[in-house]
């Protein structure tokens, strides 16, 4: 199937590593122009000497004035951006006797803000242009609590609840904004959230790991390859009429009706 991504200019936050660089990967085949971004240089230059073609700019994107030079830079590079895939940052898995309004702060910067600060003055010239859509990749934890995650899924619900506000009040421009949330997926931040899980149960990683996995009715967990090809659709085209809505991608481990 052509998505009709060829030449388009995308722009993946956290695109280094897990769900970003394979959603980065992705477009690159599709003959997009890839622009990625996140803290640390090191990891952008590992993902650009892996994936010739990738246009790189640190960033910490807590800081909404280094969100806006990033997003400067980018345009600067390439010219307005068609598509933002937002997939960076993660909030600290804290047990919930250790939460404090200091931590449940951090988890807002870490998750929601990374993510604002991008949005906020890409969604405004997208409208200007008439044009562009938005993906945030948002963890399933903001849809289902879990005892570790409280604070981070709060951050991700006030994402999805983000994304469905501003898909309505944009619509009219010609802006769509969709949000896609993985359930567990092969990337170094699960492994994170299982050594949590682990500590807070008192069980080893193994354990962890095979508690969780009995959970998922298809009995894996997702690969960043199948997050990336469902943002590839939903960023395309032959998703025109798909907007203000997120998207449970989980393996059916939160059977609901939305």
């Amino acid at each position: 199937m052509d998505l009709g991504l060829k030449g388009k200019v995308v722009v993946v936050t956290g695109g280094s590593k897990g769900i970003g660089l394979a959603c980065a990967r992705a477009f690159l085949a599709e003959g997009a122009k890839v622009g990625i971004t996140s803290r640390a240089q090191e990891h952008l230059d590992q993902a650009c000497l892996a994936l010739p073609g990738l246009f790189a700019v640190a960033a910490d994107l807590i800081d909404a004035e280094q969100a806006a030079a990033m997003v400067a830079a980018m345009e600067d590079h390439f010219g307005p951006i068609d598509i933002l895939v937002n997939s960076a940052g993660a909030a600290a898995r804290t047990p919930p006797e250790k939460l404090t309004p200091e931590r449940w702060r951090a988890a807002l910067d870490a998750k929601f803000f990374t993510y604002i600060n991008v949005i906020d003055p890409v969604v405004k010239t997208m409208a200007a242009r008439g044009t562009g859509v938005i993906v945030n990749i948002i963890g399933s934890g903001g849809k289902v609590a879990h005892a570790t995650h409280i604070a981070g899924g709060a951050a991700n619900a006030a994402l999805m609840l983000a994304t469905a506000g501003l898909a309505t009040a944009y619509a009219a421009t010609g802006v769509r904004v969709v949000g896609l949330n993985p359930g567990l997926t092969q990337t170094g931040r699960v492994a994170e959230g299982m050594r949590a899980e682990a500590a807070l149960n008192g069980i080893s990683e193994a354990q962890a790991l095979a508690q969780s996995l009995a959970k998922i009715p298809m009995g894996r967990m997702a690969e960043p390859e199948e997050i990336a090809d469902a943002t590839l659709f939903l960023a395309s085209d032959r998703a025109s009429y798909i907007t203000g809505v997120n998207i449970s991608m989980d393996g059916a481990s939160s059977p609901v009706v939305v």
